[in-house]
């Protein structure tokens, strides 16, 4: 879990764009980040397992 300060950090917005830290809305974890869904990819499976992402299922083959 990362610290309250380093979640608030990144939501303001920086001087220059290239210093964009996305983080994850739930959990606020900073690597691993999907843009498209704002979380990670450790959560974005785990929604996706429980079915709560419209959509999105689990890949068999």
């Amino acid at each position: 879990m990362a610290r309250k300060c380093q979640i608030v950090k990144s939501k303001q917005t920086p001087k220059y764009s290239t210093r964009i830290v996305r983080r994850c809305e739930l959990t606020g974890r900073s690597r691993g980040v999907y843009r498209k869904f704002r979380i990670s990819r450790i959560m974005l499976r785990k929604l996706a397992l429980e079915g709560k992402i419209p959509g999105m299922r689990k890949a068999s083959w």
